[in-house]
């Protein structure tokens, strides 16, 4: 029972709090914005359209109809926001922002015209590992291990992208790294979402927790914060699997339950001017 229901279980959520929390980080550096989450591309939305399809055509299938949504966000959004090659990062926030609401309006009609089916998918979008397998672990871990891997290699160009077009008279190919960064953030959360729902605020958390501890370098942040998100997540999916017993809850609101208040904090500390912007 421990190899076939618990191990991947707790791996899979190991994996998916190491990716979130390695995409937040990057967000961060390449938003120059510590309110950033690897949400903010608008793959959420992308994949709750996804789910939502699926539950109402193929529920046996949520995870790849989820990953495909997530992935056909992110290349709507990039192509919205390129302009003449380039990519603005404020334009790229703003299709994120303006995409997230547009699939908000599709997710929420699929769900009132499907209410006789819809259950598994409302479950899945609050986040939840319940029913992992081994196929799941299998799906997210190359990933999850080569993506976070090449963002802590990349951890020189993730300082540099905080210093914004300053970063082109030190010999930064500016626009060049933020097409890769965004790729590799698009493909670690989707990843993320397609084997769990979309669970929010570790990938927000994990990277001001570990800066407080090792400040901004991201040679050491980087590796720090996935660490954490990992660890955080297998502990938000312990408390959701204990707080009453026997019956569980989507790992997602226990994460936002602990999250939302630290995001309030975060945000009182930008107003006082504490916070990096």
């Amino acid at each position: 029972m421990i190899l076939r229901i618990r191990l991947p279980r707790v791996l899979l959520a190991y994996l998916v709090g190491l990716s979130l929390a390695s995409a937040g980080t990057a967000s961060q550096a390449l938003f120059k914005n510590p309110l950033a989450d690897p949400y903010i591309l608008g793959i959420s939305g992308g994949a709750a359209v996804g789910a939502a399809l699926a539950a109402l055509y193929s529920p046996t299938h949520m995870g790849i109809f989820a990953l495909l949504g997530a992935l056909t966000a992110v290349i709507i959004v990039y192509n919205i926001s390129k302009i003449n090659g380039h990519i603005p990062v404020d334009t790229l926030l703003l299709a994120g922002i303006a995409f997230g609401f547009f699939a908000h309006a599709i997710t929420s009609y699929l769900l009132y015209v499907g209410r006789e089916r819809i259950h598994l998918a409302i479950f899945w979008l609050m986040g939840t590992f319940n029913g992992t397998t081994w196929d799941d672990v299998k799906l997210i871990l190359m990933p999850s291990v080569v993506g976070s891997s090449f963002l802590m290699l990349k951890w020189r160009e993730l300082n540099l992208l905080l210093l914004g077009e300053e970063s082109i008279a030190l010999g930064l190919d500016l626009n060049f790294y933020r097409k890769v960064i965004i790729f590799v953030i698009s493909l670690l959360t989707a990843f993320a979402v397609a084997t769990s729902g979309i669970i929010g605020f570790v990938g927000l958390v994990s990277p001001h927790v570990m800066r407080l501890v090792f400040g901004p370098n991201h040679r050491r942040l980087l590796p720090a914060a996935a660490l954490f998100g990992g660890s955080l997540m297998v502990f938000a999916d312990l408390l959701a699997r204990t707080i009453i017993k026997p019956a569980e809850i989507p790992v997602g609101i226990v994460t936002a339950l602990f999250g939302a208040p630290f995001f309030m904090y975060l945000l009182m500390k930008r107003k006082r001017g504490e916070l990096y912007a």
